[in-house]
């Protein structure tokens, strides 16, 4: 199927949050890893969501001018092209990006998707993630409204982190303490400054303990029942049912019982990167240590053409990302929804 079209993303959206699921959205830093997401939604059977982060897209820029934007569009591109060939439904988002990295990457990426709407083709990307949680509420907010009416003149989703998700990704970090949890005023504030749908549609990554990177279960101390709260305080004040549509970040490490609790809260749309790093890199680690004498020219020897070629090590690191990919699909119960 093509890529998703802004009333696709919205159906899409609708029905997990109705359904109580959620989609794993999927970072990517490659063609490559693109098609393992893919394949693990396709193999799911579950549309899904696919980002690339500002490290990502610097990344994807090639490393003599690192340009996050050309990165973006090209793997956009591509994604838009291959994405016909696997049957389901599949939304481009880009990730945290934060206040000094907006000129620089989220802004033009609207405007070019602006551009695209205008001559009546649909936005490059479904949606973008505004990461204000380094900055006062106050200035999040500001510059959420400004983003938010450049997004929805788009067609576009906005996402908007209002308080700090802990740890470090892409040069982003906080620390990991009690500043970790949103307050139901910190969530009517947001619903004061952005609206509730009319103003345009906005996914929320409100934290409740969250945070990046590598942990076991019991290692960060999370509190998915507050999301909760937040729909009921800001319902009681605004008169709408379940308002939010969350963003769960931070949740390589997460227990059952805490995604699920997450989902029957209005979680829609879940975070997978460093999981899905690791299960992209093992089958490589695995090859390259079983076939040493193969990859490299020991002792004086030529190598072995076949474990050194980069197809070889490669359809075993899609296989294992894809194969992450479609677990994640199970966890959050989007597996077999996909849209017809």
């Amino acid at each position: 199927m093509p890529i998703a079209t802004p009333e696709v993303y919205n159906e899409m959206l609708d029905r997990a949050k109705a359904g109580k699921f959620a989609y794993p959205a999927i970072n990517v830093t490659s063609t490559q890893t693109l098609h393992a997401a893919l394949r693990g939604f396709a193999e799911a059977e579950s549309d899904g969501i696919i980002q690339m982060s500002t490290g990502g897209a610097e990344f994807l820029g090639g490393q003599y001018s690192k340009d996050m934007v050309s990165g973006a569009v090209a793997l956009a591109e591509f994604a838009h092209v291959v994405a016909k060939k696997y049957p389901v439904n599949i939304a481009l988002h880009t990730d945290h990006c934060p206040k000094d990295k907006l000129d620089g990457y989220v802004r033009p990426l609207i405007d070019l998707s602006a551009e695209r709407v205008a001559k009546g083709e649909n936005p490059l990307f479904q949606s973008h993630m505004w990461d204000g949680s380094a900055e006062t509420l106050a200035d999040n907010l500001a510059i959420g409204q400004e983003l938010l009416a450049k997004a929805a003149a788009a067609k576009i989703i906005l996402e908007v982190e209002i308080t700090p998700t802990g740890g470090e990704e892409d040069g982003v970090s906080h620390e990991i303490n009690d500043e970790l949890y949103t307050s139901v005023e910190d969530a009517i504030r947001t619903a004061e400054a952005l609206g509730l749908g009319e103003k345009g549609r906005y996914l929320l990554a409100a934290s409740f303990g969250n945070v990046h990177g590598v942990y076991k279960p019991g290692n960060v101390v999370l509190r998915p029942e507050l999301l909760k709260d937040l729909q009921q305080g800001v319902a009681e004040r605004f008169g709408k049912q379940d308002p939010f549509d969350f963003v769960f970040h931070g949740g390589s490490g997460s227990t059952e019982e805490e995604i699920r609790t997450a989902l029957e809260n209005g979680v829609v749309k879940m975070n997978l990167d460093t999981d899905t790093q690791y299960a992209f890199t093992r089958p490589v680690a695995a090859h390259m240590f079983a076939n040493y004498d193969g990859v490299l020219k020991v002792d004086g020897e030529v190598g072995n053409k076949k474990s050194y070629d980069p197809r070889t090590w490669g359809k075993l690191a899609e296989a294992g990302m894809a194969a992450r990919v479609t677990e994640a699909c199970a966890n959050l119960r989007s597996t077999g929804t996909k849209l017809k």
